[in-house]
């Protein structure tokens, strides 16, 4: 069956009803789950056109945030520092709003109950705008003076309202206190000692259309309920939201990385939603958007450029790694999958949703891409040179996935983007050359560049990798691994014991501008495994390094850390702490994507029996420690403590020094559904 696309909500629920013969009913509308990690309590709601995060964060740093998918918009309050710690709790289920202004316009939202127990509230701060704003507020304090709004008190209730700065319908939110008293700005106790309240919040913005759990999964899918949940609440129609509270929108590698790894286990109308959204928000030079900014953000965005206040949605295109990786994607549904083959010319055909006037077919989305890709390529397989690998682009500190400040130690060029994801760019530019399917959208120009793919492919494979090496003399490296264990307080025998006689060696995590190796040991040879080919001696080389126990290696008791500074100088491992957004912590969907990588190599038929072997206790070994974390899942990610004797799991956000705190629902952690863990040898 072909998919008309049509990215009006309206249109698409008619489809969907027509598709499956029958309308949803409202048991199968709603999805309520609760999910509690560290101090944050979180509620998800979605029922009808109503989708709403609600978080509430206990402690003596207290807050209050509703959150919605549409317009990528919410609310929140921060309240002043406690004396002693205070406790948050729902009472019942939180419900959905719908309400409507004095001209009748609608605001959909969502009323719950919460108590709080320990001591009084003092409103700090209270912000009602799009959650990109929330989200600098929450990490650096500060929002645009003309998103501030003051309370409003009325007997037993404090509110907030504000218009969106265009003047379209904004958001309101309502604190009724049902137990205590406000007295003075402070809400106080009642005689019991705590506080309830009934909140209400709301939001203007055009709610997205969900894709229902029996649209969403194919019965390949896995059975975890909490997966599932998850993976529901960040999956429309027009786009996958990428995680809640903080990204609850679009972004492009996390959309591509998800869908890939996720594929087996979703409807071809999921695969495609995912894929055309990536599609149809490419540059016209073909980059792949990283994020885009919607509802007020866009408009602030618009404004800050000089134009005339709108909400046109604004692109963010400062990543590389995405470019790469939509080829790889994209083949992976049209070419290998029995059901993107049968609907793969349908599909290319489907117009995207571009705004303006300015639709275009996905094929043609498709070929703008992969034009930049192998232009990017020709220098490189021309003379394959450090000098002529893909940098970060100029001013930028991050490009790919590690996308915080030191996320790659300060590197200039990622050698996932270099070593992995560009040779598997080649290959899908060559195999959807050779396929026909593209023919409708090249021109003569292009043929000529799809023709270069497959050798450009080899000379990539076979030169990039080779310059990231990193050879540690076994001494100087049993001095290094020593000395870091005593530095972050964890013992190192069993990491000396895996260092054998001789010397260490892996990929560096990225060079520098002067193409010197950034020494960091890192989770990104997963990538290759999932989409390479390495040879069974890379094969070793890359699980050796990344599988020695922490801190030689990567791995732990509550999973496969990200990043390992051991062979890197002080002042470099003191960046990359088990605080760090990037450090030596866990992200779950790196480990999901070893899980994958190692599935997939296993199903190869040339590879010898030892390394078989290696590859069977690499993934026993890497599941025993999925298992022992499994209450993190479906997390972004999380830290670590040592403590009577081994590691323990430790949400990151917890720590007052973590930079940043996790997502309770993340897209790329819920790929599990379409990884199993493999039956026991």
């Amino acid at each position: 069956m072909t998919t008309t696309r049509s990215w009006q909500p309206a249109t698409v629920l008619a489809l969907l009803a027509l598709a499956f013969s029958v309308a949803p009913t409202r048991a199968e509308q709603r999805l309520s789950f609760d999910v509690l990690e560290g101090e944050n309590l979180n509620s998800f709601l979605r029922e009808g056109p109503v989708a709403a995060h609600v978080l509430l964060r206990s402690g003596r740093e207290p807050r209050l945030l509703v959150v919605f998918p549409a317009g990528n918009s919410g609310a929140g309050v921060w309240f002043a520092r406690t004396g002693v710690p205070v406790r948050w709790s729902l009472q019942g289920r939180p419900e959905p709003v719908v309400e409507r202004d004095e001209q009748g316009r609608p605001l959909y939202g969502v009323r719950f109950a919460a108590t709080l127990t320990g001591g009084e509230l003092v409103v700090r701060q209270a912000l009602l705008t799009g959650v990109r704003l929330l989200r600098d507020f929450q990490t650096l304090g500060k929002a645009p003076a003309e998103v501030m709004v003051e309370a409003t008190t009325s007997g037993s209730a404090m509110s907030w309202s504000r218009e969106r700065l265009d003047g379209a319908l904004g958001y309101r939110l309502r604190i009724a206190v049902t137990d205590g008293a406000i007295n003075h700005g402070r809400i106080e106790p009642g005689t019991d000692g705590a506080i309830g309240l009934v909140v209400t919040a709301l939001s203007g913005e055009r709610p997205l259309t969900p894709l229902p759990t029996d649209q969403l999964l194919s019965s390949a899918a896995g059975t975890d309920l909490a997966a599932r949940d998850a993976l529901t609440f960040l999956s429309y129609r027009e786009k996958f939201l990428a995680g809640s509270w903080r990204f609850n929108t679009y972004f492009g590698r996390d959309t591509l990385m998800s869908v890939r790894l996720l594929m087996p286990a979703l409807t071809p109308l999921a695969v495609e939603s995912g894929l055309g959204a990536v599609l149809t928000r490419l540059s016209d030079g073909g980059e792949v958007a990283h994020e885009e900014d919607i509802g007020e953000s866009a408009l602030l965005d618009h404004r800050a450029a000089g134009e005339a206040l709108r909400d046109a949605p604004v692109f963010n295109y400062t990543m590389i790694d995405g470019n790469y990786m939509l080829a790889p994607v994209v083949a992976a549904w049209l070419l290998d999958d029995p059901r993107g083959r049968g609907r793969a010319a349908a599909f290319l055909a489907e117009r995207d949703g571009r705004e303006g006037g300015s639709a275009r077919p996905f094929g043609a989305d498709l070929v703008s891409n992969l034009r930049l890709v192998l232009r990017s390529a020709q220098a490189f397989a021309d003379d394959p040179t450090a000098a002529h690998l893909l940098a970060l682009k100029a001013g930028r500190d991050s490009g790919q996935w590690r996308d915080s400040g030191e996320g790659l130690g300060r590197g200039r060029i990622p050698y996932d983007v270099n070593a992995v994801f560009m040779p598997a760019a080649l290959a899908a530019a060559s195999e959807l050359g050779r396929s026909g399917l593209l023919a409708p959208y090249l021109g003569a120009a292009d043929r000529a560049l799809f023709a270069r793919a497959a050798a450009m492919r080899r000379t990539w494979q076979a030169k990039a990798p080779p310059l990231f090496d990193v050879q540690i003399a076994n001494p100087v490296a049993r001095a290094a691994v020593a000395a870091y264990g005593r530095s972050v307080g964890v013992p190192s025998a069993a990491a000396d014991a895996s260092l054998g006689s001789r010397p260490v060696r892996f990929h560096a995590l990225a060079l520098n501008a002067d193409v010197s190796p950034v020494p960091i040991v890192h989770s990104d040879e997963g990538f290759e495994l999932l989409l390479g080919r390495p040879s069974a001696a890379e094969l070793d080389e890359a699980l050796t390094a990344t599988l020695r126990p922490f801190p030689a290696g990567l791995m732990t008791d509550v999973g496969l850390l990200v990043a390992n500074p051991v062979f890197a100088p002080a002042e470099v491992q003191a960046r990359f702490s088990k605080n760090a957004y990037h450090g030596t912590v866990v992200w779950s969907w790196q480990q999901a994507l070893l899980a994958a990588g190692l599935a997939r190599q296993l199903q190869r038929t040339d590879l010898p029996a030892p390394t078989r072997r290696r590859l069977r206790a690499a993934q026993a070994q890497l599941w025993a420690a999925i298992r022992d974390s499994r209450e993190m899942r479906n997390s972004e990610l999380w830290s670590w403590a040592w403590a009577d004797g081994r590691y323990h799991v430790a949400p990151f956000g917890a720590d007052q020094a973590d930079a940043d705190e996790s997502n309770a629902a993340q897209l790329w952690s819920t790929v599990y559904l379409a990884i199993p863990e493999p039956a026991s040898r």
